[in-house]
């Protein structure tokens, strides 16, 4: 029996986890962590009955004690999710929280020898620098969440890393990309992605291909690549979601139905493909699979990615602080869609990165993004 403890169980991964766990039947629940939903963490609690429930943020402790009245143990903050990193009796902590809070639990967990599945992309982006220099040390495993991520990971099972030419990494392209104009966009009809069902941050990252560049540097983390062996391309019907190319011109690819239980399930289980009660892809139903160069004048979001990847330092965490800032001001209805991206290019290219950054100097950078970010929307 597998023991899973789940950071940020009652966002869209981690609901979507605990369907998985349930559905594989050999693994068990042994810690829930959340954010500020605490309604919800304890419906979970009282279906999965955790040895632990928690929240990631100290403000709802007393909240949370007086609600669990030591039906279960409890664990708040960082320092709680710590303990969970380093605990003897967690064989797998998945990440399914957003936001750079996380990054601390992460390397204590991979030190300790455990499988991390992560879906938080900010911190790995936000660390990039860092986790680049320490993870080829690190004797446990990062398994990506991401479905584009899980594709390319499955796709390079026993491949030999020279023999790789470049990967690929395909992009809905969210409801936007046949539209000329991006003038007059409401949050509403940005939340409307046309294939998957996710929390509204990143669904609206997928709107404008943030998303997208926040998946160049991840991979660029998570598979040792250079700018230069990662390749973005439209691919609306989300049926492939990752795609190997290799020196001898062979493509190795993964195919899947648009459905997150799909690479949450490999990365709890992985390397092997267990069994699924979900519905399976019916190939003779695919009629079309089309795949387009991005326009980058219309997604400059993109661009602005691999350029904060090719800098490097702490461009990164200043791109993923100043949308996170941004989408949630669009969100809120403060500003417009193209301002959102122009906040973001704004902050990104004013930035002086420091090239060699220490953990304080990326959470410097990210309280100078939030702070400028802030500023511009007024």
């Amino acid at each position: 029996m597998k023991r899973v403890a789940i950071i940020g169980s009652t966002g869209s991964i981690g609901k979507n986890t605990l369907e998985v766990i349930k559905e594989l039947g050999d693994y068990e629940v042994y810690a829930l962590i959340s954010g500020n939903n605490i309604p919800l963490l304890l419906r979970q609690a009282q279906e999965f009955n955790p040895e632990y429930v928690g929240s990631v943020f100290s403000d709802n402790e007393k909240r949370l004690n007086e609600l669990v009245k030591n039906r279960w143990k409890t664990l708040i903050g960082i320092e709680g999710c710590n303990e969970l990193a380093i605990s003897e009796e967690v064989d797998i902590l998945v990440i399914a929280s957003k936001g750079t809070l996380t990054f601390e639990p992460l390397i204590k967990a991979l030190r300790c020898g455990k499988r991390v599945a992560t879906a938080n992309k900010e911190t790995i982006v936000a660390y990039a620098p860092i986790l680049k220099s320490i993870l080829p040390a690190i004797q446990g495993e990062l398994i990506p969440i991401d479905s584009e991520h899980s594709g390319i990971y499955q796709s390079l099972l026993g491949a030999e890393r020279s023999n790789i030419s470049k990967i690929i990494l395909p992009a809905s392209g969210g409801p936007f990309y046949k539209r000329e104009s991006f003038e007059g966009i409401s949050p509403e009809e940005a939340l409307e992605h046309p294939n998957w069902k996710m929390g509204s941050k990143v669904t609206i990252d997928s709107a404008t291909l943030m998303n997208k560049g926040f998946e160049v540097i991840e991979a660029s983390v998570l598979f040792g690549l250079s700018s230069d062996e990662i390749e973005v391309v439209i691919h609306p019907q989300s049926i492939v979601h990752g795609m190997v190319l290799y020196k001898d011109g062979s493509v190795i690819s993964q195919l899947s139905k648009p459905d997150m239980r799909i690479p949450i399930r490999f990365a709890l289980t992985a390397p092997e493909h267990r069994g699924s009660a979900f519905d399976p892809l019916d190939i003779s139903e695919v009629k079309t699979l089309t795949f387009y160069k991005v326009d980058e004048n219309k997604f400059p979001l993109l661009s602005l990615a691999y350029y904060a990847l090719k800098e490097g330092g702490t461009l990164p965490a200043v791109l993923a602080a100043s949308d996170e800032v941004a989408v949630n001001a669009f969100l809120e209805g403060k500003i417009g869609f193209i301002r959102l991206m122009d906040i973001v290019i704004e902050v990104t290219q004013s930035h002086s990165p420091v090239k060699e950054p220490e953990i304080k100097d990326i959470i410097e950078a990210e309280e100078w993004a939030i702070f400028r970010s802030k500023e511009l929307i007024g």
